[in-house]
């Protein structure tokens, strides 16, 4: 039984569904099968002097993976600079060369699915920004070289130099292999400081948390919000939301500026790869919300983060 199992999102997903999703839904003619296999994310070029900038920032690398610049430090969130996830590759390369990232401050990990606890990643990153993660997660990035780890439980929060992180719920569950499901908790985190609040929710289906955390923690500037990796629904709708339901959590977390990610960089679900975007756009533009307050970034890109 694992430690957070009662946490854990409902119903929870086994082989046996994989295999439903895989071969029942293929020989029954209810898997989307898109043709998007040269689909690439759009792209630009990163301006590394932008990055490096004291000024605040937030800069898309790809997947849920930002570079954020808030209260005088660098933060990477899920940090995945890797070529390939098993046997899944990489759509564009990371938006900015790992080579060419100023040196990191914190590193912010939501939880131990492959996507977003990346060790070949946390090994080039190595031990000297603080770590922060939710509980049991920590042996996890100590065996891939970090030694900094902060490891924090829901609404609990730790403070690098007037950088205020703090630990929220999240509707998933972990996983690194099948003796260790839900062993590590998940979550996703707030970040506060004088250039305003930033909230990156990991890996999440919609829920009632959503509006507890803007209630408990708001007003949040800039939220980073899972878009893609939800079809079909049946199987990814207790542990991914589809881009209405980042919508909805949007409005119900009360936020400026929805951040999107989460997709368009590894195929790992049925929707086609660049479809997320068309549908966020839409429910904005059918629930009256200005297009200034979607950010959809290309890789690489990189926006000031400025308070009304």
């Amino acid at each position: 039984m694992g430690r957070f199992d009662d946490r854990a999102t409902r119903p929870a997903r086994g082989f046996g569904d994989i295999l439903k999703w895989n071969i029942g839904d293929t020989i029954t003619g209810k898997r989307i099968r898109p043709k998007d296999k040269s689909f690439v994310p759009p792209r630009r070029e990163p301006d590394l002097a932008l990055v490096a900038s004291p000024a605040p920032s937030l800069t898309w690398i790809g997947h849920a993976t930002f570079v954020a610049r808030l209260g005088g430090k660098l933060i990477a969130t899920d940090p995945v600079w890797s070529e390939r996830l098993a046997v899944v590759k990489r759509r564009a390369p990371p938006g900015v060369p790992f080579e060419s990232l100023p040196p990191l401050d914190v590193v912010t990990v939501s939880h131990n699915h492959y996507d977003h606890l990346d060790a070949p990643t946390i090994a080039r990153i190595g031990s000297s920004p603080v770590y922060v993660t939710p509980l049991g997660n920590g042996r996890w990035l100590q065996k891939a070289g970090a030694k900094n780890i902060v490891e924090l439980d829901w609404w609990q929060s730790h403070t690098v130099d007037g950088l205020e992180i703090t630990l929220v719920p999240a509707r998933h569950w972990s996983m690194r292999a099948p003796w260790n499901r839900n062993d590590g908790l998940w979550g996703g985190f707030v970040y506060r400081s004088a250039d305003g609040v930033a909230y990156h929710s990991g890996d999440t289906a919609l829920f009632d948390g959503f509006s507890e955390i803007g209630a408990r923690l708001g007003p949040i500037d800039w939220a980073m919000l899972p878009i893609g990796a939800y079809e079909p629904r049946w199987f990814m709708e207790p542990q991914h939301m589809n881009p209405e339901d980042a919508g909805q959590a949007f409005e119900a977390l009360g936020a400026r500026t929805l951040c999107a990610m989460h997709w368009g960089t590894f195929k790992l679900t049925d929707e086609p790869l660049g479809e997320p975007p068309d549908r966020i756009c839409k429910y904005f533009a059918e629930h009256g919300l200005p297009d200034e307050r979607l950010w959809i970034f290309d890789v690489g890109q990189t926006r000031a983060l400025t308070r009304r």
